[in-house]
Order: C-alpha cells, then structure tokens, then sequence
C-alpha cells in the first residue's frame, strides 16, 4: 500500500497535483476515441458539438439533461451586499450573476462510489 503525503500550501504544488489527476480535453478526446471506435478527429468534433449545443442551449435559458448522466441548467445568484476583506468595515455591493451549473444524475453517482 502507498501512502501520499502533499503540502498543498503552495500553488506550484496545486498545479502539480491537477496534472497528476485531471483529465485534459486532448485526453478525453483519445479515450471517447478509443471507447466508441471513432478517429480522434471525429470524437473531437463530437465533443466541439456537444460543447457548443450545450452552451447554446443555457444561453437561452434552457436546461440540458442527459438521463442517468445529470443536468446542466444557469444557476442565478441574487445581488446581495459583501464586505471588502481588506476593509471589513467596508461593505460592497456584489452585483446579479448567472453560472453555468452541473447536477450529477443518480445513475452517475452511483457509478463512481
């Protein structure tokens, strides 16, 4: 059995570790290539496609959902009053936003556990 010991104080270190464990787009590219058969050009117009109708669709407002997958909607988040951290007695105003937002499906979660 191995065991890790990281610092994650630092932000060289961070960047290290998202190399070790996170899949890039080019990596996922030759995987959905391999799995489904596919050229790599062909699973990266797959991938542009899907990426590009997605965000379309939350543009207009829209939810996409992928049974047993998730769902991806825009998540609205209110104005409300901050405060500055470098001046606490300082309060700001944080204006409306939207955010893309992403809710794993059950058959999802479950696969992963």
């Amino acid at each position: 059995m191995l065991a890790f010991s990281f610092e994650f104080n630092s932000l060289p270190t961070s960047r290290y570790l998202l190399t070790l464990f996170f899949m890039k787009k080019q990596d996922l590219i030759k995987t959905m290539a391999t799995t489904a058969g596919l050229s790599q050009d062909a699973a990266a117009k797959a991938l542009k496609a899907f990426i590009d109708v997605t965000t379309k669709a939350l543009k207009k407002g829209d939810t996409v959902g992928i049974t047993g997958f998730g769902t991806f909607r825009v998540a609205h988040r209110k104005a409300r009053m901050g405060v500055n951290p470098q001046k606490p007695t300082l309060k700001i105003k944080i204006a409306a936003s939207k955010s893309p937002s992403f809710k794993a499906g059950k058959t999802f979660k479950d696969s992963i556990k």
